[in-house]
């Protein structure tokens, strides 16, 4: 059954064990080259169970596909124990390392359909023959087994392959299933491993296994590779809600995501598997007026990723609407695909002011969110942009991508004087502000330095309740304009990325894998560097 396969034995396998592997036209190599594995020292009872081979039960020698030791040596984050001469994960991770190697070992209804099929015409003399044939080989094997222990194993080989140990595949029908494994890099769909960023309440944020999704008509089934930390999303993790967005059951989080497609649905037509798409995390439920009107980010009812109720994509995989997924240049990294969506506020807030060449820009707040305005606004064609923060390393970040001006403020600064500043930084009062800080003295700042006939967009979200220059800028026609995320911009953003007018790679300044969220939370709390990324695929781990 294994003739002309590699194999890789330990030491402790019987010498007549190899001489038998070779004589049935085999070789042996070393492991990681090895298509099976043996070894006589497996003390696990479940790694018996699932793994024991048909040819070798008797003398009860223990067969782990390579790929069961692969997955285990590229699980750095998971204390294994070492059995025999190879590695087996702790039991609490077995099935997580089951649902990696997926149907390869344990699916084997083509087998047993086989076996009946082959039963039906398989005749008694038919079975005579082999039995003497396999007689002969456990002769040459071992000429000291007891006729008790024979007897056992011809009873055993002997008997239909649907009665085989559960989850036996033969070697004819593995081809087809280490394919699924290996097509377009992007492992088993089958694997039903998908460790997921799980908000159970304020303060409790967990790692979880939780099923592999699968696509409707309409959605698309994504292994995830690149998802940013919003600071939206520390805010639902220390407070356990924003505005009116309350968490009452388990949500995970992310949005600002990109991934590979694994699987579409029947009725997806302009995207296939292999395909890496940005995601963008809003969908409306329905066509209502806001969704006929090209405003689908005002609908009512939209789902939007990480906002409860509705489950993000901080995870292996996750499923989205086909329509909301965005096909990626192959000069488009997936992170900058995953920054698609920040990049996208401030697009949306661009738009909305009406940047256009030569405007003049003030941006309060120089965190991600006022980092992309600025990239934004730059090549939108903005003539001066001023930038103000608290930090001076985040304005060093600021002049790095295009900032004219760079003002460091202070929490006790007073707004009035403050635009002042601006005033004279800048010679002239700029014509548009985009407010990024949603701190109630940054708004009473913006109102009181944009200019007569000017443009205040209020992009960050501060408390529900301000107290506001209200008349000043009402007597002076400033205009003030809010947004509400965005829409209809991710085709802009991908040409923006893809032609070099844009470049938000200096704006990931923390990696961390999928299996240390914790950290990486904690790291963006903390205020840490700009933007924090996890990288959710445990096979690639590249931007």
């Amino acid at each position: 059954m294994f003739r002309c396969k590699t194999a890789w034995f330990s030491n402790s396998v019987p010498e007549d064990h190899l001489d038998l592997w070779t004589q049935e036209g085999g070789s042996i190599t070393g492991w990681r080259e090895a298509d099976y594995l043996f070894s006589a020292d497996a003390t696990c009872p479940d790694t018996k169970r699932i793994f024991e081979s048909k040819d070798y039960i008797w003398n009860k020698v223990t067969v782990l596909h390579s790929l069961f030791l692969s997955t285990c040596e590229k699980r750095q984050s998971v204390k294994s124990v070492c059995i025999g001469h190879y590695v087996l994960p702790p039991a609490s991770v077995q099935d997580e390392v089951r649902k990696v190697v997926g149907r390869l070992i344990w699916e084997r209804e083509d087998e047993e359909t086989a076996a009946q099929n082959q039963q039906k015409t398989l005749s008694l003399s038919e079975v005579e023959h082999s039995e003497e044939e396999v007689r002969g080989s456990i002769c040459e094997a071992s000429d000291t087994e007891s006729s008790e222990s024979e007897a056992l194993l011809w009873e055993h080989l002997k008997s239909p392959v649907s009665c085989m140990a559960p989850g036996y595949v033969s070697i004819e029908n593995l081809p087809k299933y280490s394919g699924d494994l290996h097509d377009l890099g992007v492992g088993s769909v089958m694997a039903q491993e998908n460790l997921s960023v799980v908000l159970h309440a304020k303060g409790d944020l967990r790692l979880e296994t939780r099923p592999v999704p699968e696509p409707g008509p309409n959605e698309v089934l994504l292994q995830m590779h690149s998802v940013g930390i919003c600071g939206s999303d520390v805010h639902y993790w220390q407070n356990g809600r924003i505005g009116d967005f309350v968490l009452k059951k388990p949500m995970v989080l992310g949005h600002e995501a990109a991934g590979r497609v694994v699987k579409v649905g029947s009725a997806v037509i302009h995207l296939k598997p292999g395909d890496r798409v940005a995601i963008e995390p809003g969908v409306p439920r329905e066509m209502d007026e806001f969704f006929k009107g090209g405003q689908y980010n005002l609908s009512p009812t939209i789902f939007f990723c990480a906002t409860p109720p509705d489950d993000g994509n901080l995870c292996r995989y996750y499923t989205h609407s086909a329509n909301f997924c965005y096909k990626l240049p192959d000069n488009v990294t997936f992170e900058e695909g995953a920054l698609i969506e920040p990049l996208s506020v401030g697009i949306h807030a661009c738009r909305r002011a009406g940047v256009t060449l030569g405007s003049t820009v003030l941006i309060c707040g120089a965190g991600p969110i006022g980092l992309v305005s600025l990239l934004v606004a730059k090549a939108m064609g903005a003539s001066k942009v001023i930038i103000t923060d608290l930090f001076a390393e985040r304005l060093g970040m600021a002049k790095e991508l295009g900032a004219d001006f760079q003002l460091t403020v202070k929490k006790d600064d007073a707004p009035q004087q403050l635009a002042k500043t601006v005033e004279d930084t800048l010679g002239a009062q700029p014509q548009i502000t985009i407010e990024c800080t949603g701190v109630e003295s940054c708004i009473q700042t913006a109102l009181y330095a944009t200019r007569s006939g000017g443009v205040v967009m209020l992009v960050g979200l501060g408390a529900p309740m301000a107290t506001v220059p209200l008349v000043n800028a009402a007597v002076r026609e400033v205009d003030i304009r809010g947004v509400f995320r965005y829409c209809n911009t991710w085709p802009m953003a991908i040409a923006m990325l893809s032609s070099g007018k844009v470049n938000v790679k200096p704006l990931v300044t923390h990696r961390f894998p999928l299996e240390q969220a914790v950290q990486a939370f904690e790291t963006t709390r903390q205020g840490l560097g700009i933007k924090v990324m996890l990288k959710c695929d445990e096979n690639d781990q590249s931007p």
